[in-house]
């Protein structure tokens, strides 16, 4: 039905919307005009086939990903949950940075998973009887002339191909139906917002153990990705280490953290990227001991390391890498003597990456493999656990995709299967004021490469990025000013 020049739907028994959605509903919402048709969209918040066409082909909710698998992941999700089941995604908050000042905005991976849509302001909902429904912001003169135009319902009907649609305001008076007639209710924990958690039948629903949490599902069904998906992973690695290898080449001449910094992140967008992964971690010297290292405020004294963990986003999907090198263009003794144990474990671990193994199994060998290592030099002088793992306290790996730490629900015990992609990267750090040998300490190093899982073993997303000793030295030392340019 037609109302303030929106379409939606009245409150139907669920027998009745059943049939007018599929016989009629889809015809009002563009598939096609024997009924009525919707003005078509121009400026939707965010770029379409239409607004965009570098960037998205004609069928693409999102660049790369087309309407049909944006249904398939629904559907996936439905035969995950149990029956009579409701699902309910909130898109993510708005963060800000100061009273009128909002940080980058960056939609959460579940919400944008099921729906495309990549602004704020939306709640989602899942469910056998009614499909997807989207619950949409309106926005005003005002906030159009400050924000620009955001997706409201006609979007939701016709760009992210929702079953129903509705204004944000009618939240309150539809949602508590759909949750009554619903045996099980789950949500996203991590972006629960007040609008639906405070209304009476959630509430009741929550206190009553109905509600449960919706990532082990969505978790599950994120895992495996897609050919489209692996092809903007292979993307989007693909961006990072070219932007890595200009920033390495970089370094000789520019040792200095948040130069180094700003150079990998001026490399990824100026490729197509759209935002780092995280805030770059550029370890010059000692502070490549702090595994989160953000500051990147020092200069990398000549003869020391630099460890730089970086990433970049495109169009959803991120990149994780990490290289460890000396600025100055050779190792020196020590320094080799210890990159030599984690390279080797580095690629001894992507060697056992194949279907079946697990990340657990892979750590296991790498704790094995360096402990060993670090006593035959000295570098550790018992078999006291806490002694191994204040030297590497990190796990050899995580699951990557939508989020850099992905799927954090599935165990790292869960067997690999062809499609899942993984980080591997052993690494070691020693605090200047640990008790080892003096020459070893201040010095972090860590060697991350990402690893997709295939049918006959595993391909290296980021092989193009050098990690062999002699290979980075001759990358360095070949360098001349005109190399960059071209």
């Amino acid at each position: 039905m037609l109302a303030n020049g929106r379409y939606h739907f009245r409150d139907f028994s669920s027998k009745f919307f059943n049939q007018f959605r599929y016989s009629h509903f889809r015809l009002a919402a563009g598939k096609s005009n024997a009924y009525c048709s919707i003005k078509a969209l121009h400026d939707v918040g965010q770029p379409t086939a239409a607004t965009h066409p570098q960037l998205l082909k004609e069928g693409e909710i999102t660049p790369g990903i087309s309407s049909q698998e944006y249904d398939m992941r629904r559907k996936r999700i439905l035969e995950l949950l149990p029956k009579k089941s409701l699902a309910i995604f909130a898109s993510a908050p708005i963060k800000m940075m100061t009273d009128v000042v909002p940080y980058t905005y960056r939609q959460d991976a579940d919400y944008l998973y099921i729906t495309g849509c990549q602004q704020p302001g939306g709640i989602a909902v899942l469910g056998h009887d009614c499909g997807l429904c989207m619950f949409m912001p309106e926005a005003n003169a005002h906030d159009v002339i400050w924000h620009g135009e955001v997706a409201g319902v006609d979007a939701a009907l016709q760009i992210f191909k929702a079953d129903q649609a509705y204004p944000i305001n009618r939240l309150e008076k539809i949602l508590p139906t759909m949750i009554q007639s619903c045996s099980n209710v789950f949500h996203n924990v991590k972006t629960a917002t007040s609008t639906y958690m405070d209304l009476d039948t959630f509430r009741k629903a929550y206190q009553s153990g109905v509600v449960k949490d919706l990532s082990i599902y969505t978790h599950e069904a994120r895992l495996v990705k897609s050919p489209a998906e692996l092809k903007l992973m292979r993307d989007s690695a693909s961006i990072a280490c070219q932007a890595l290898i200009k920033t390495m080449l970089h370094s000789k001449i520019y040792p200095h953290e948040g130069m180094l910094s700003a150079k990998f992140e001026y490399e990824c967008k100026m490729k197509g990227a759209q935002r780092m992964t995280f805030n770059p971690v550029v370890g010059g010297g000692r502070n490549g001991c702090i595994i989160h290292y953000a500051r990147n405020d020092q200069k990398i004294e000549d003869g020391n390391l630099v460890l730089m963990d970086v990433g970049c986003e495109l169009h959803g999907y991120v990149s994780d890498l990490t290289r460890t090198w000396p600025p100055c263009g050779h190792f020196s003794p020590v320094h080799e003597e210890l990159y030599h144990i984690i390279l080797e474990t580095n690629k001894e671990c992507i060697g056992m990456c194949r279907p079946g193994t697990s990340i657990e199994e892979i750590h296991n060998y790498s704790v094995k493999k360096m402990w060993k290592a670090f006593k035959e030099i000295g570098l550790l002088k018992d078999d006291k656990p806490e002694r191994y793992y204040f030297l590497n306290p990190t796990n050899i790996g995580h699951y990557l995709g939508m989020d850099v730490h992905d799927c954090a629900t599935v165990n790292n015990k869960r067997t690999l299967s062809p499609g899942v992609v993984i980080t591997i990267e052993p690494g070691v750090y020693i605090p200047s004021n640990s008790d080892v040998p003096k020459r070893y300490q201040g010095i972090g190093i860590r060697i991350e490469d990402e690893v997709l899982i295939t049918e006959t073993g595993c391909e290296v997303l980021t092989g193009s990025l050098p990690k062999e000793i002699k290979h980075i030295e001759s990358l360095l030392n070949n360098f001349n000013s005109g190399m960059e340019s071209h």
